[in-house]
């Protein structure tokens, strides 16, 4: 199985509850979502950029798509240099290449103690459910209609029923843009289905013509959410912060 890829590379992971913890990230291209606040280019090009060395932050070019096998051995490399705890699929959204991400965690099991990690936009349930034994931990964004346009929160409630039976969590991207109403619909979805997951106030960094939240709201929002959930975190973007990729 092969994918378009738009980079590969070793460094922290910049959010949610494994933050700070060190992963070979694996950007997929394509999405099936628009968000406002989007800071990521997932378009499918030519080469995939990947990492001369972990952390090194100087790349080469690969030619697309990349198939399974290289892509699992340019991770065992980086796991080689650097003990990594995670191999994060990232995108746009990897869900769209399911098979390829199983391909590669089918491949690097038993050679690599490093787990596999989906960061997905949380509304493809069927094609979850299909890699599901491969994937182990999900980081899963709520998307809220002031970001993406359209309501949601039916798909979130079918995908979070079904990631639940894996190390979970959830990450809502506050903005100044983003209502109480439709805040509290996603803090009850997840009390609903899954009450025990951690859930992540991510404020926003601000892109395009998306407004930072004030410090107060997100604390507010925080403080609503702790009524009705035991664990509520809030977490920026801490590479950004940092300048690391």
């Amino acid at each position: 199985m092969t994918a378009n890829l738009i980079e590969i590379f070793s460094s922290a992971q910049g959010e949610g509850k494994y933050v700070g913890c060190r992963q070979v990230f694996i950007r997929t291209a394509d999405c099936n979502l628009h968000c406002a606040y989007c800071d990521t280019n997932f378009n499918r090009t030519d080469f995939c950029k990947v990492e001369t060395f972990a952390g090194s932050m100087k790349f080469t070019q690969v030619q697309n798509p990349i198939d399974a096998v290289s892509v699992a051995d340019i991770v065992k490399n980086f796991c080689a240099q650097v003990p990594t705890h995670s191999v994060s699929f990232t995108g746009g959204e990897p869900l769209l290449h399911g098979d390829f991400i199983a391909d590669v965690a089918a491949v690097l099991k038993g050679c690599c103690d490093a787990k596999i990690f989906l960061e997905t936009n949380g509304t493809l349930a069927a094609e979850l459910e299909k890699i599901l034994s491969a994937i182990d931990i999900i980081s899963m964004d709520i998307k809220f209609p002031s970001v993406v346009g359209v309501n949601l929160f039916e798909r979130h409630r079918e995908f979070l029923s079904i990631a639940r039976t894996k190390d979970l969590y959830v990450k809502a991207v506050i903005s100044a843009e983003t209502s109480l109403e439709e805040f509290l619909k996603a803090v009850n979805l997840v009390a609903e289905v899954s009450p025990s997951t951690l859930f992540i106030l991510q404020p926003v960094t601000p892109a395009g013509n998306v407004k930072a939240a004030s410090p107060q709201k997100v604390l507010d929002f925080q403080a609503t959410a702790l009524k009705v959930l035991r664990d509520v975190r809030i977490i920026p973007q801490t590479h950004k912060l940092v300048g690391s990729l």
